[in-house]
């Protein structure tokens, strides 16, 4: 009998580890993502780019509670859960107070640069969204931070169809569309991650874990 919970301890230990280096890699990769796009959305003028980069800057904020709370209770994971909900839900209403005021005015952003740092965030992003996926079905925690990375996905595809249109269409509008839809990813994705993280804190089964683990 000790044998076997032993081995049941290494397996956890191992599955921890794995999590963890995990976090690590996307940390990383979302902190220096977060630099390249604010930088240049600045210098581009870009609220889509600058939103994308907030998001980056959330994301990484989410990775670092993730790694202090991997090996801890079920409640503790909820808890940080339940954090990263409320940053997603900060950055989504701070967006949208953003794309209100550039209604007043606004010059029209490059679309040439949103396109290029939106395409190499893209690529860091989906390698972080590869890394991610085996563990979204393990909890809430493993599940929240997947949530965030597959926003970074569309949030960077969505800045590269922005590009493209403010190059068409000679205007700033596509550049605040694409920073609306955005904000409004980044409202779902909070009130998904609170809600579970609400169920995960009161012990309650979360049906959707499983479905999510079980999808491509």
């Amino acid at each position: 009998m000790s044998s076997g919970c032993c081995d049941v301890d290494t397996v956890d230990q191992l599955a921890t580890a794995g999590r963890r280096k995990t976090l690590y890699v996307v940390l990383w990769i979302n902190i220096l993502m977060f630099a390249a796009e604010l930088g240049a959305g600045i210098w581009a003028d870009s609220k889509a780019l600058m939103a994308d980069s907030a998001d980056n800057l959330g994301d990484s904020l989410v990775y670092a509670i993730s790694l202090f709370v991997v090996a801890r209770s079920v409640r503790w994971r909820a808890g940080a859960a339940f954090m990263k909900g409320l940053i997603q839900l900060t950055f989504g209403l701070g967006l949208i107070l953003t794309i209100i005021a550039s209604l007043l005015g606004e010059p029209q952003p490059i679309g040439l640069v949103m396109m290029a740092v939106a395409g190499v965030a893209l690529i860091g992003n989906l390698i972080c969204f590869g890394l991610l996926m085996k563990h979204r079905g393990e909890d809430v925690n493993m599940r929240s931070v997947w949530l965030c990375s597959r926003n970074d996905v569309i949030s960077n595809t969505g800045v590269i169809i922005s590009g493209v249109l403010v190059i068409w269409l000679d205007s700033y509008w596509p550049d605040l569309i694409v920073a609306s839809i955005v904000a409004v990813v980044f409202l779902h994705t909070a009130y998904e991650v609170l809600r579970s993280a609400g169920q995960s804190w009161r012990g309650e089964p979360q049906a959707h874990v499983n479905i999510c683990s079980s999808g491509a």
